[in-house]
């Protein structure tokens, strides 16, 4: 199994993050805990993502991903970029309609540094169901191709969660 990293650093309330490796379902309460930090930010401008790196995204992810750009929109009307030179991944959030709500670079940032490693929380069952259905609500409420796209999931999750 490929190991996965995030990254991070933060100026003048630009936050930048990196994406290292396989960013899947078990990272979602590790991302949505730095997604409510950085919100909840005063300082909060805005976030550049760094894809250069990442293998493997998820849904629930994307999810998380779409959550900051919001925020960033409504805080300070700034779009947030996302940088991705997977053409695979590329592909992937251009299809989840992600060229609406971030600015896409195709090419590498020049230089990142000062980025900590963010520590990976422990997460229950419930936790992470919590986190999966609420970036698929997100991701939902884009437009009509994703709520059509995740829709069963999302009811599936529900259903399980009232069950």
């Amino acid at each position: 199994m490929t190991g996965y990293k995030i990254l991070q650093a933060e100026k003048q309330g630009i936050y930048v993050l990196k994406f290292i490796g396989e960013i899947r379902l078990n990272l979602c309460s590790t991302l949505d805990n730095l997604v409510e930090s950085i919100t909840q930010d005063p300082n909060f401008k805005t976030v550049v993502i760094d894809l250069t790196e990442t293998e493997i995204i998820d849904s629930t992810t994307l999810g998380l991903l779409a959550k900051i750009a919001l925020a960033a929109q409504k805080q300070s009307h700034f779009l947030p970029t996302l940088i991705s030179t997977n053409p695979d991944i590329t592909r992937i959030i251009t299809s989840m309609g992600f060229d609406k709500i971030f600015i896409i670079v195709r090419e590498p940032a020049s230089r990142i540094e000062e980025l900590e490693e963010i520590p990976v929380l422990k997460a229950s069952e419930q936790q992470v169901r919590d986190k999966v259905l609420d970036a698929h609500r997100v991701l939902m409420g884009m437009n009509s191709k994703n709520r059509e796209e995740f829709k069963n999931l999302v009811r599936a999750l529900e259903c399980e969660e009232h069950g």
